[in-house]
């Protein structure tokens, strides 16, 4: 099976297009990318899932607290400390060489119970333990 992938513009059509190929394709889970448009259609992505009763990992919090299933992603508020530091080097005259560079080491893992039973999903005791929220 080939997954269906967001084509042109990033619009509610071409969400409700993939949607629709992947409950033709008899999807079992959907992970949603990163993309800043999928950040800016947050409350259709989550609706379209859950019609389909399609488990789904997102890749911002904001995502779970909207009502999607769960995330596993950077802590964006660690991520922002960070850029914080860059601009004080930056402004206080570092040279670019001599800004060290940071990989993202603080990641967040979310789980919205209440999507999980509408789903008919039961959450395994050992990842609940290791959820953030």
């Amino acid at each position: 099976m080939v997954a269906p992938a967001l084509q042109g513009v990033y619009q509610e059509p071409e969400y409700r297009r993939v949607f629709g190929e992947l409950q033709r394709q008899h999807a079992e889970v959907l992970l949603v990318s990163d993309d800043a448009v999928n950040l800016a259609h947050t409350g259709l992505i989550i609706d379209l899932a859950q019609q389909a009763k399609l488990p789904a990992l997102y890749p911002y919090r904001e995502f779970v607290t909207g009502g999607g299933l769960m995330a596993y992603a950077v802590d964006v508020q660690y991520m922002f400390a960070h850029a914080a530091r860059y601009a004080d080097l930056i402004l206080k005259g570092t040279k670019p060489d001599e800004i060290p560079i940071y990989q993202a080491d603080k990641f967040t893992s979310v789980i919205n119970l209440k999507t999980a039973k509408v789903l008919g999903i039961t959450m395994p005791p050992t990842l609940l333990a290791r959820a953030t929220r």
